[in-house]
């Protein structure tokens, strides 16, 4: 599906489920499908409205007007669309929690922004806590997240600089799977050309812009494919006990972003900046390095075990 077409049906969506009456089907056209003949939005409307059904989507069909029968309207009832009470496994709301995170991504909030306006402005009556029952879970603040989601969705190459811990940045070229959620991470999962192999990639160390290159529809993602799997057999694994760091202050932001917690103004190991304590719940088995690539601007005080083998590592480099 394309970025337009998921855009155009999120638009759909949104308008039928916060119309507080039945919407007739000529304000649709005007406001959704604008530069659509009227036989191109017939076809367009009829697809997007059965898809919206295949997906779970209650859309109903109503007569505006009780004395004329070529006048349908739509609307989506919200106690129709929310789900009942539900008791999940863990690894169930795990999954269901993963499908709702996207809603709090900036391209769909435009989306939802651009759909409440054009209905404000055509004097539509609505009701925005319609959208409750579709509550954002997590942030996807990464700034090369749009790029990674539009080219899974066109199939689209997309070339970036990684930069690995303690190393230069490298160009690579990714067929992107999908974006997914791992321990408090954003990665993008795909086949690596340069590798010829599956790789998962953290978007917190893309360097620069992400571009997509090429044609849309490049490459098939491999039937079958489980993303978050895959990321969770890739992605380095994550250490559960916390790890407390004095960084320099402006230093490190990759370690700030995975901070659980942070105190400024803290003492440090010297006086020529000002210095930050940072808390890391979950630290990934490369810490070491990670710290290391950061210098004398950070400094661990726990625990004891991480701080004797980043010093070991400094006295090998000596030697």
């Amino acid at each position: 599906m394309s970025a337009a077409k998921s855009e155009r049906l999120l638009n759909l969506l949104i308008m039928l489920l916060v119309s507080q009456k039945l919407v007739p089907k000529d304000r649709i056209r005007e406001i959704l499908y604008p530069d659509a003949t009227p036989e191109a939005f017939d076809k367009m409307f009829e697809r997007d409205k059965e898809e919206l059904r295949s997906l779970g989507v209650p859309v109903q069909i109503g007569q505006i007007d009780a004395y004329f029968d070529d006048a349908p309207g739509y609307r989506v009832e919200p106690d129709d669309f929310a789900l009942p009470q539900i008791d999940l496994e863990a690894d169930e709301a795990a999954v269901v929690g993963l499908a709702t995170r996207v809603w709090d991504h900036q391209r769909l909030a435009r989306a939802t922004t651009e759909a409440v306006r054009k209905l404000s402005a055509a004097g539509a009556e609505i009701d925005l806590s319609a959208l409750d029952i579709a509550q954002p879970r997590l942030p996807a603040d990464e700034p090369a997240f749009d790029v990674f989601l539009e080219a899974v969705l066109e199939r689209c190459v997309v070339e970036f600089d990684y930069q690995r811990t303690g190393g230069t940045p490298q160009r690579r070229r990714l067929q992107p799977w999908g974006v997914t959620r791992y321990s408090g991470r954003w990665y993008v999962v795909g086949h690596d050309l340069d590798r010829d192999a599956e790789r998962v990639f953290r978007l917190s160390r893309v360097q620069g812009d992400a571009r997509r290159v090429g044609r849309p529809g490049a490459y098939t993602i491999p039937e079958g494919t489980d993303v978050s799997a895959v990321a969770r057999r890739l992605a380095p694994a994550l250490s559960t006990t916390p790890v407390v760091l004095l960084v320099r202050e402006g230093a490190a932001l990759p370690l700030r972003r995975a901070a659980s917690s942070s105190e400024t103004g803290v003492a440090g190991p010297d006086e020529r900046t000002s210095w930050d304590r940072l808390v890391l719940d979950r630290a990934s088995v490369g810490i070491a390095d990670e710290v290391l690539g950061f210098g004398p601007s950070v400094v661990i005080e726990s625990p004891a075990s991480l701080r004797e083998q980043v010093v070991a590592r400094l006295h090998e480099v000596l030697r």
